[in-house]
């Protein structure tokens, strides 16, 4: 879903503003605004389903080579203290 033809799909913006097809505000409204509409959906299964999806994008972003292993593991690190401050 996110191998080789990510970058000509989705652009190749980055988190860090290069993006011209739109910002992080309004991809992340759009994302919140889909994810409401799964509420038939259990928690559980909906954090399965975006675990997939995210490490399909990671690592779309690493063969496109945007990131490095580096930058994803010091991503998921990131991730894994944002749950430690909820």
């Amino acid at each position: 879903m996110y191998g080789e033809d990510f970058s000509s799909q989705h652009g190749n913006g980055t988190m860090s503003g290069n993006s011209s097809s739109g910002t992080f505000e309004e991809c992340a409204d759009e994302l919140s605004d889909f994810v409401s509409t799964l509420d038939r959906y259990p928690p559980a299964v909906l954090a399965f389903a975006l675990r997939a999806h995210l490490s399909g994008l990671l690592q779309a972003l690493q063969i496109q080579g945007e990131w490095s292993a580096a930058e994803v593991a010091d991503f998921m690190q990131a991730m894994a203290g944002d749950l430690g401050e909820a």
